[in-house]
C-alpha cells in the first residue's frame, strides 16, 4: 500500500492506496499512524483520504483469519492507536471518505471531527458480529460517542450495512458530495476550521472525551 502525507498551507493531507479495496496491513497501519502523529505536531489541521471507490475496507483478512494470534493482535492494536490518535487530536481532523468504509475504516470516520462522503454505490458497516468477533473497549468508545442512538444496535450488534445516506443518518458521515469531490471539499473544510482559535478548539473538543480516551489508552496500552 502507498501511504503519502503532505502539508500545504498548514493542512496535512494523508492518503493511502493499495490499488484495490484499501485493506490495511501492519506496514500500512504503522505508516498511517506515523503520518497522523506527525500531522498532529506539525500541521494546523489534517485530512484523511482513501483511493477512489474505497476509503478503507478494514484490516487485511489474510492476517485476521490466518491463525497467527500475535499478528492479529499487532494489526488490531496499531489500527486502534490510529483511532485513539484521531479521537484525541487537539486540532481539526477531516475525513474524505472516497468510497466503502468497513470496521476500522468506519471507526476512523467516527474518530474524525468532520466527515465528507461521496455519493455512489458504496457501503459502510461494522461487520464484527457477522463474523463472530467481539468488539474491544477501545473500539466501543467512538461508536458510543458518534453513532446516533437509534442506529447503535443495528450497526454494532446486528452488523447492518448502510449506503451513504444511511451512513449520514447513523453518524458515520456529515455530508455527501458528488463522486470525486470529497478530497477538495475536505481540504476546504480543514482550512476553514484551522482559522479557529487552536487552543479553544482543542480544549472544547476534548474536554468531554477525557474518560473515553483514558479507556482507549488503557485497552491499547498506549
Amino acid at each position: 500500500m502507498n501511504v503519502t502525507s503532505n502539508i500545504s498551507d498548514g493542512i496535512a493531507l494523508i492518503q493511502w492506496d493499495d490499488g484495490k479495496k484499501n485493506a490495511i496491513t501492519l506496514d500500512a497501519a504503522q505508516e498511517i499512524l506515523a503520518a497522523v502523529e506527525s500531522a498532529s505536531r506539525e500541521a494546523s489541521a489534517m485530512v484523511l483520504a482513501g483511493r477512489p471507490g474505497a476509503f478503507c475496507a478494514g484490516f487485511d483478512m489474510a492476517v485476521m483469519t490466518g491463525g497467527d494470534a500475535a499478528a492479529m493482535s499487532a494489526l488490531a492494536n496499531i489500527g486502534g492507536r490510529i483511532v485513539h490518535a484521531l479521537f484525541g487530536a487537539d486540532k481539526p481532523t477531516v475525513a474524505a471518505c472516497t468510497g466503502h468504509a468497513f470496521t476500522v475504516g468506519a471507526l476512523w470516520l467516527l474518530a474524525c471531527d468532520t466527515r465528507v462522503g461521496e455519493a455512489g454505490d458504496f457501503k459502510f458497516g461494522m461487520t464484527e458480529t457477522a463474523v463472530g468477533v467481539p468488539l474491544t473497549p477501545w473500539s466501543m468508545e467512538p461508536l458510543k460517542a458518534r453513532l446516533a442512538p437509534t442506529h447503535f444496535v443495528p450497526v454494532v450488534a446486528q452488523s447492518k450495512i448502510l449506503d451513504p445516506q444511511g451512513a449520514m443518518d447513523a453518524g458515520f458521515l456529515d455530508e455527501l458530495v458528488p463522486a470525486g469531490d470529497a478530497v477538495e471539499r475536505a481540504l476546504g473544510i480543514a482550512g476553514q476550521l484551522a482559522q479557529l482559535p487552536a487552543k479553544a478548539y482543542g480544549m472544547n473538543k476534548l474536554m468531554a472525551r477525557r474518560q473515553a480516551l483514558e479507556i482507549m489508552a488503557a485497552d491499547l496500552a498506549v
